[in-house]
């Protein structure tokens, strides 16, 4: 955290003792003393900070305008930085393991401030499908105007197919006088919650491009992230969140994060300065209250899910789940093997039937809320062909499964015999 004085609860060890994640929540970046004694970071509601000196303003300065790399050595405005956002940068960069993070107004605004930092015009985007629908269309529809061009491929796709992929991204970039200027993947998929084998994109983006340049590896890992997914260690350079979902946690606040290698941070950071994507510093205290209890919750709603999701894989009105749990498919589960810790409390149910009976089974639930967004504490339900993904064309809904019989469920921590009498109940509706 940049502030006159450093912190005393900067370390991360106790002697050779690694501290854990659920440890440093409770401290990391903030010392009480540089706020008189307050026990908890106050929220600093202040649009501007006074310099020290002249010579202090000039040199967070030259790291606001580019002239020294990494963020500002002290606070200076509250479109660059403030303590709430700095504080919570350098808890949310411990989850993930990563060199930094950087705090944002929505995750939309974390995707699109990425983008436009690494992304120019010309250039090709290579993705994994599906995207959350905002994603796509940000890239599909907009920076299209601006003569960027993507490839995608499933996100379950082999490493042959993937070398394939960037073969032909290359041979588009070289047509259009650009470069693969990023490869953007979203594992668990939203919402069929397939997952991408991190480990072969590495190893294809390394070997289709052996030389200096090589495009950076983004991963939006709302979905499981981060207790139960931490790609960085299969090979991602940038990890994408929603804070909206399982790190805010109460469904009460709007955010995004980016954690990963400095060196992009340090790129991604002058784009953010100029747009002003910050995220507020009253939304950067209520994240660092939920990150507290991050680990306490998510495995409440983790224990929940399996059990609900046991219970719905045998009931007859149940045509099947997305739930990465029961995962059949031997190269999905080789990689939920390899790359995650646990199932999560989101899924797809897909139910016997079509976009009717999926009404009457949303209409009919009692407990879960009829409502879109997931990892909150209360159980969420929604329609997705009809809802998040409706702009999504129906032959592209098609191709990515996301049919009319399926509902996306995030399982909260209210008891989980209650979820399973809700569901009961409503699937009785169907």
């Amino acid at each position: 955290m940049a502030m006159r004085g450093k912190p005393k609860t900067n370390s991360k060890k106790i002697g050779d003792k690694e501290l854990s994640p659920a440890t440093l929540m409770m401290g990391l970046g903030y010392d009480p003393m540089l706020s008189e004694g307050s026990l908890k970071p106050p929220i600093f509601l202040t649009s501007t900070f006074a310099f020290e000196n002249a010579a202090a303003g000039k040199r967070f300065f030259e790291h606001i305008t580019g002239k020294r790399e990494g963020p500002a050595d002290g606070l200076v405005y509250s479109r660059f930085n403030g303590p709430n956002q700095e504080i919570l940068e350098d808890r949310l960069a411990v989850w993930d393991g990563a060199d930094d993070s950087l705090v944002f107004s929505s995750g939309m605004s974390a995707i699109a401030t990425l983008l436009l930092a690494l992304v120019n015009q010309n250039d090709v985007i290579v993705h994994s499908g599906p995207l959350y629908a905002a994603t796509e269309t940000l890239i599909a529809r907009i920076l299209s105007r601006f003569g960027v061009s993507f490839l995608d491929f499933p996100a379950g796709a082999t490493r042959e197919e993937i070398d394939a992929i960037l073969d032909r991204a290359k041979a588009l970039a070289a047509e259009k006088g650009g470069k693969v200027a990023l490869v953007y993947l979203e594992s668990p998929a939203n919402p069929t919650n397939a997952l991408v084998d991190v480990e072969a994109v590495r190893n294809a983006r390394d070997a289709a491009f052996p030389g200096e340049h090589k495009p950076a590896i983004a991963i939006d890992n709302t979905f499981l992230g981060p207790l139960w997914q931490q790609p960085l260690k299969q090979g991602a350079e940038l990890v994408v969140y929603s804070l909206t979902k399982y790190a805010g946690g109460h469904s009460d606040l709007v955010a995004g994060g980016v954690s990963g290698d400095q060196h992009l941070i340090n790129a991604i950071r002058p784009m953010r300065n100029t747009i002003g994507t910050i995220c507020d510093p009253n939304t950067a205290w209520m994240l660092l209250r939920s990150l507290e209890t991050l680990e306490l919750r998510m495995s409440r709603a983790g224990e929940n899910a399996l059990k609900v999701c046991t219970f719905l894989r045998d009931h007859p009105k149940v045509e099947g789940l997305g739930y990465l749990g029961f995962i059949s498919d031997a190269r999905q589960k080789d990689i939920y093997d390899r790359h995650c810790s646990g199932a999560g409390s989101t899924f797809s149910l897909f139910i016997k039937g079509g976009e009717a009976e999926s009404f009457r089974f949303l209409d009919a639930l009692k407990i879960a809320k009829l409502a879109v967004s997931l990892g909150g504490t209360e159980t969420l339900a929604s329609h997705p062909a009809a809802m998040t993904h409706l702009s999504v064309p129906d032959e592209r809904k098609k191709a990515l499964g996301i049919t009319d019989n399926l509902v996306r469920v995030s399982i909260g921590i209210e008891d989980p015999d209650d979820l399973i009498a809700d569901f009961a109940q409503a699937l009785d509706a169907v």
